[in-house]
């Protein structure tokens, strides 16, 4: 069976955004190395045609944004040159870190006299922060800080491969679960604490009590921010070989489970078969058959879901030329 580059218009990823005119925020994930990058930035530069005001943003820890805009968008949201109504911004996440830091102890320090411990507070807030999710959970706070600036029409985010992008998602639900059991475990040892004490006399001020709340509140706005079907999409992207296809396969009803709406498939680096024949290298025309075959696979399992099919390019996508390209064929 041999696949064109054209997919159903009723189907397309242009018609989707089209019909999903509250879309504000999109999320591009995938296997590592299958182009989630290029097909963010397609479509951030896509939804500028129409008047958005974007911003492309990469939550992945190895940021590849600015290679492919060629300019320095680390550290801040920058204009990207040449295009109107389009910023990106590489996020770094070294200062929400060192705050973090300072937040935790804090409360540590808070918590200690509380319990009256007689000891600092830093080789505490060091066994919390040595945790190798904190960088996740800095990106996290980073990222929905964005979100609820909401200084943009729409926002295009560039996330980790899709089981760290799993994480970094689904980190609203776990929080809400974790907040909820603090408080409540809170609640329990100030009863204990004025149940125990000489004092008739109770304690009004509880910063870690109002740390929780507000915390809470934070993740909850941020959940129904990730699960509202009118303002936000995740797009999966995948290459038409054996492994990105199982990725997805495993990770679409995750997402769906969590609640984060799933936009659909973006089918990356197809050979167009109209440029192959007889005379074409064995190892083209084994290719095409290869991709062929995974092409029909990709069609019985996440059958109208493909929303963009964008083909091997003679050369790697990179400047806005090339970019411009990739999203004409994204938004065909």
């Amino acid at each position: 069976m041999a696949f064109d580059l054209s997919i159903p218009k009723d189907q397309t990823f242009n018609t989707f955004v089209s019909e999903h005119h509250q879309l504000k925020y999109s999320f591009f994930g995938g296997k590592g190395g299958v182009g989630k990058t290029v097909m963010a930035g397609a479509a951030a530069l896509g939804l500028t045609k129409s008047g958005k005001r974007t911003l492309l943003a990469s939550t992945n820890p190895v940021h590849s944004l600015s290679s492919l805009l060629d300019q320095n968008v680390f550290g801040k949201e920058t204009p990207v040159a040449g295009v109107d109504n389009l910023w990106a911004y590489e996020i770094d996440t070294k200062e929400t870190i060192e705050k973090s830091k300072e937040e935790i102890r804090e409360k540590i320090d808070y918590f200690l006299r509380y319990a009256e411990i007689r000891t600092k507070a830093d080789a505490f807030v060091e066994s919390a922060t040595m945790n190798p999710a904190f960088e996740e959970s800095a990106m996290f706070e980073n990222m929905i800080e964005l979100m609820f600036e909401d200084k943009y029409d729409a926002y295009v985010f560039d996330t980790a491969p899709t089981a760290n992008a799993r994480r970094l998602l689904g980190m609203s639900s776990v929080y809400s679960l974790w907040v909820d059991k603090m408080m409540k475990s809170r609640e329990e040892a100030k009863s204990l604490k004025e149940l125990l004490s000489y004092s008739n006399k109770k304690e009004t001020k509880d910063p870690l009590m109002d740390y929780l709340t507000s915390f809470r509140d934070r993740m909850e706005r941020a959940k129904v921010l990730l699960t509202d079907p009118e303002k936000t999409e995740f797009f999966f992207v995948t290459l038409p070989e054996a492994l990105p296809i199982a990725v997805i396969r495993r990770f679409v009803s995750w997402f769906r489970d969590f609640g984060i709406p799933v936009g659909g498939v973006v089918v990356n680096m197809l050979i167009d078969n109209s440029f192959v024949d007889a005379s074409s290298a064995d190892f083209v025309r084994n290719r095409v058959a290869m991709q062929e075959a995974y092409m029909e696979q990709i069609d019985q399992e996440f059958t109208d879901q493909v929303r963009a099919i964008v083909p091997l390019f003679d050369t790697e996508v990179r400047g806005i030329d090339m970019l411009t390209r990739t999203a004409n064929h994204l938004f065909a």
